[in-house]
């Protein structure tokens, strides 16, 4: 079975402009013995070579194309073609006429081929080559058909358009080199700020849907541990409870693995779902819990219910980790398009001087879904004086968001 040989995309451009200078360089061939044709005189003192170099010119010119349609040439092979198409043009022109020949403009094809491969660095040269050869027919007349050559100033007017072309195209293929490295590197740093941020999109959202999810189960499983020695009704309902929190996190990676974006509570339900969650803390872990809401039930978007609930399922994880603590509050107030919203428990607190240096995701997590929404969040702590979290968040939904 065949392959098929994967390029990069910057090896196609340069394979396609090897084949634009492959079709030129068989145009020129072709209208060079059209030309002859036309007017056969040109070829009236030295018509065997002439024939020879236009006929194997066109040859070497559709052999070129053709390897040039088949694969990429590599530097050394650019390099000798250069060489070649200085060389046959100046037979060229020194078979057809010597100075007055109608073919000195060819010079400007290998002129403009080196500029295109490599620059002023090649362009230059192949001119300064060019120029040299022309004046060596000028001076030794070899190629004149019984008439004068033509004028030193003419000699000079032309050799200065061949090197002021060369300047020229040498000078705009290096810009546009120059801008293609460029316009190659903010892409490649485009593709990797895009990389980073698809992982960290990721990462906050293994962290704020899946890993609290096990974090809860992990809570529930020690809380059925310490009730073995209670009622088998309350034991089989808090295992219940854990199962069907298994299967909501199991759903989770399912969505999130087929790019989908998890909804961990239904539409209209994002209080009831606070309920839940505060119940198992005050039933497992005995704190004194409060939930208040004005309106009691909030109308809010989807997208705002589902990050706000984030938000504070991940307050109330490190409540229940890190904080100690024996009460926890949340109130909730939608008012003038707008939520606000608070966590406040009477834990030991932290230093907030340490946020910078922490190496949790959690509260950076819960920064940027609010940021995502077009709010703002606050955390205030202190040793000993507990924790409070709050947030403003406009109900909104963002443009980017809501399709």
């Amino acid at each position: 079975m065949a392959t098929v040989e994967k390029i990069t995309p910057e090896q196609g451009w340069l394979l396609q402009r090897e084949r634009a200078v492959a079709w030129l360089r068989v145009a020129f061939a072709v209208v060079a013995v059209f030309v002859i044709q036309l007017n056969p005189e040109r070829v009236a003192r030295f018509p065997e070579l002439s024939f020879f170099s236009l006929g194997t010119f066109l040859l070497y010119s559709s052999t070129v194309l053709y390897f040039t349609r088949k694969r990429s040439t590599s530097s050394p092979i650019s390099v000798l073609t250069t060489a070649l198409d200085v060389v046959w043009i100046a037979v060229i022109v020194f078979s057809t006429g010597g100075t007055r020949t109608p073919f000195f403009f060819y010079y400007s094809f290998p002129v403009i081929t080196a500029s295109v491969r490599w620059g002023l660095r090649g362009s230059i040269p192949v001119a300064l080559v060019g120029v040299g050869l022309y004046g060596i027919i000028r001076l030794t007349l070899a190629a004149e058909a019984m008439e004068a050559p033509i004028g030193i100033d003419t000699i000079l007017i032309r050799s200065l358009y061949l090197l002021l072309l060369a300047g020229i195209f040498g000078y705009i293929s290096e810009f546009e080199k120059k801008q293609n490295d460029r316009l190659l590197a903010l892409s490649k740093t485009a593709a990797q700020a895009a990389t980073l941020q698809e992982r960290r999109r990721i990462m906050y959202e293994l962290h704020d849907g899946i890993l609290q999810s096990l974090a809860t189960l992990i809570l529930r499983l020690e809380g059925c541990r310490g009730r073995l020695l209670k009622t088998q009704t309350e034991l089989a309902e808090e295992i219940e409870s854990v199962e069907n929190l298994t299967r909501d996190s199991m759903n989770e990676i399912r969505q999130f693995l087929a790019g989908k974006d998890s909804q961990p509570i239904a539409s209209g339900m994002l209080i009831d779902k606070l309920r839940e969650e505060l119940r198992f803390l005050q039933e497992s872990l005995g704190l004194d819990v409060i939930l208040e809401s004005q309106p009691e039930n909030l109308t809010l978007p989807a997208v705002i219910e589902r990050e706000t609930y984030y938000v504070l399922r991940e307050a109330l994880t490190n409540v229940t980790r890190h904080s100690h603590a024996s009460r926890v509050e949340i109130q909730l107030e939608q008012v003038n398009g707008t939520l606000k919203g608070s966590l406040t428990d009477d834990g030991v607190g932290f230093n907030q001087k340490n946020l910078r240096t922490e190496n949790g995701i959690g509260l950076s997590g819960m920064q940027q879904r609010m940021n995502k929404l077009g709010g703002e969040l606050l955390v205030e702590s202190s040793p000993g004086y507990g924790t409070k979290v709050s947030f403003v968040v406009p109900t909104a939904v963002p443009v980017e968001l809501s399709n």
